[in-house]
């Protein structure tokens, strides 16, 4: 059997969009393990297709050349082929000190001699799922959709400890690392809030709770335990374990749009400054929301998607104008 490791990326949607590509080498005989930064090591494993997940050492940022060397001497020998998810050349640094004979991954930034197959980089902005998919060398990778499976048991655990019901409550994730021109406006998340029978949970970061409570306050202070902020409370085990066993979801193009869609939950998916044509939410039960896609939307939003972090013209129309009233008919 080859044996391979896989280079994981470092953001949660993007180890989610990587799941077809796992799936489709344990297809073909592969025995994967899967080489994560902890705080979406969690991900691969909910993912059955993956034998093993070595959780790497590395601190976020930097070569840290001493460290990735000591542990490709730790893996010398285990791995016939590496595939390597990231673009950076940080990232292809540990398969070609661990004298991986086989070592897959896109050019990305001048790496030529670490890597012994490389793909040339799409132009403009591809389908993330296929752009990992590619790396197995096989074709007709459209239909591939990110699925995750967590242990039932795992998730009967985090609700008994939360004292919720499965399909008892709706999620939602308001937070978007990337920035603010990917996030759908606070009062409108507490308008919806306050309008949905079933209570409504918050997951997100650390970072992000303070951008919860700004939604919870409003909506609890006149409906008192509608709403629950659990950002930056919860492992990322439990954060996926609450969304696979919700009766729906409501985020941005954040990585946890993306763990919603790959449970198959039904869910409104929230554009600003991204596209839905790069990073969809591959969902039957899915529903995007993006003014750019609206013929009858005016003015037309011209300057989308302009993919920056906060609003080059100041409006933020994108987010701004979809109401609270929208979301809450297709929930």
């Amino acid at each position: 059997m080859n044996e391979s490791l896989i280079i994981a990326p470092q953001w949660i949607g993007d180890a989610v969009m990587t799941e077809p590509l796992l799936r489709r080498l344990q297809a073909r005989g592969e025995r994967l393990t899967v080489g994560a930064l902890p705080w979406v090591a969690p991900v691969y494993r909910a993912i059955p297709q993956v034998a093993e997940v070595i959780e790497f050492p590395f601190a976020h940022g930097g070569l840290q050349f001493k460290a990735r060397r000591a542990l490709a001497k730790r893996i010398e020998g285990r791995f016939d082929t590496a595939y390597v998810c990231p673009n950076s050349l940080k990232s292809a640094l540990l398969p070609f000190l661990a004298s991986i004979p086989r070592r897959i991954g896109y050019l990305g930034e001048a790496r030529v001699g670490l890597l012994t197959h490389r793909l040339k980089n799409p132009k403009n902005k591809p389908p993330m799922v296929a752009f990992y998919s590619a790396l197995s060398g096989e074709a007709d990778l459209e239909n591939d959709r990110p699925q995750l499976r967590m242990d039932d048991a795992v998730v009967e655990q985090t609700l008994r400890e939360l004292g919720l019901q499965r399909g008892g409550y709706v999620v939602f994730a308001p937070g978007a690392e990337y920035g603010p021109a990917k996030r759908w406006p606070a009062r409108q998340f507490a308008e919806l809030a306050a309008s949905l029978t079933l209570p409504v949970l918050l997951l997100g970061s650390a970072k992000e709770a303070a951008l919860c409570e700004e939604i919870v306050a409003p909506v609890n202070a006149a409906r008192p335990g509608q709403c629950l902020n659990l950002a930056g409370s919860t492992s990322l085990v439990q954060a996926l374990s609450l969304i696979a066993a919700s009766q729906s979801s409501v985020s941005n193009d954040s990585g946890l749009m993306h763990v919603a869609a790959a449970f198959g939950v039904r869910q409104v998916a929230i554009f600003g400054s991204s596209s839905p044509l790069h990073t969809p939410p591959l969902n039957a039960q899915a529903t995007v929301l993006w003014l750019k896609n609206e013929p009858d939307y005016q003015p037309p939003l011209d300057c989308a998607p302009c993919f920056a972090r906060e609003c080059p013209l100041g409006h933020t129309r994108c987010l701004n104008d979809i109401g609270a009233d929208r979301v809450l008919d297709l929930l």
